[in-house]
């Protein structure tokens, strides 16, 4: 039974150590700075956000189900029960935040703007807003009474 956990928290351990490693090979420098695009005298490098997580959780359990009487009683070892389990997950995404912009005038940092991410901000805003003015009105309303 030893020997299984061993094997058990080994493989467990390895696969940690895995999921790990492809997490934060996500991060590296090359992606948060593009290779130099030049044209026309100018050099552009386009700057990221990288956001890397992830998780792992793992159990084990052993012994008899409760109310096995007929094999506690015959000391029957083939019916201890056993478990174990493992798993993880993770992630990373990254988009640009910015331009460098490298020219004979100098150089410029131009931010990018994501206005699809400022327009589902203000849409989830205003709905939170007219959620709770609707939940406010209601409970005045029961209140007066």
């Amino acid at each position: 039974m030893a020997e299984e956990q061993e094997r058990w928290v080994e493989r467990a351990t390895e696969q940690a150590s895995t999921m790990a490693d492809r997490i934060f090979a996500a991060a590296h420098g090359r992606a948060v700075w593009s290779d130099p695009v030049q044209a026309n005298g100018y050099t552009v490098i386009t700057a990221s956000e990288v956001i890397a997580g992830g998780g792992f959780g793992s159990g084990f359990g052993s012994g008899r189900s409760p109310g096995d009487a007929a094999a506690a009683a015959s000391q029957d070892r083939t019916n201890e029960g056993s478990g174990g389990g493992s798993g993880g997950g993770g992630g990373a995404m990254g988009r640009p935040v910015a331009t460098v912009i490298i020219g004979p005038d100098g150089v410029r940092v131009r931010p990018i703007v994501d206005v699809t991410k400022i327009a589902l901000a203000a849409v989830t805003t205003w709905a939170a807003m007219a959620m709770t003015i609707m939940s406010l009105r209601r409970f005045g309303r029961k209140s007066r009474r």
